[in-house]
């Protein structure tokens, strides 16, 4: 089971500094395009051959565009064996700051 994680909430935690795990789901191009600083981009297709790098101990939070993909993956991964929280609405409802990758 995961839970849900409202992005006003991800932005919180990011203004008081506190050390969070993101993983975003996406595409590598809509990753480049724009993406949550500190976001590490592992595309759902990816995200079964990339879990064993993922470290068991840490809660993640998963993002995609719309929350779609961040279902999926944020179950998968709560069947594994993850804590994982599931940013509701995506990078749709994002209106915190971002990173763009300039290539």
């Amino acid at each position: 089971m995961y839970e849900e994680i409202f992005p006003e909430d991800v932005e919180a935690l990011i203004m008081k500094e506190k050390p969070i795990n993101i993983i975003d789901v996406r595409e590598p191009f809509e990753f480049k395009e724009e993406h949550i600083a500190g976001a590490v981009n592992i595309p759902l297709n990816e995200l079964p051959s990339c879990c064993k790098a993922i470290d068991p101990s840490k809660t993640y939070i998963v993002v995609c565009h719309a929350g779609v993909r961040s279902v999926a993956a944020s179950e998968f991964m709560a069947e594994h064996g993850y804590t994982v929280k599931n940013m509701s609405g995506g990078m749709m409802e994002w209106t915190g700051g971002v990173e763009r990758d300039p290539n």
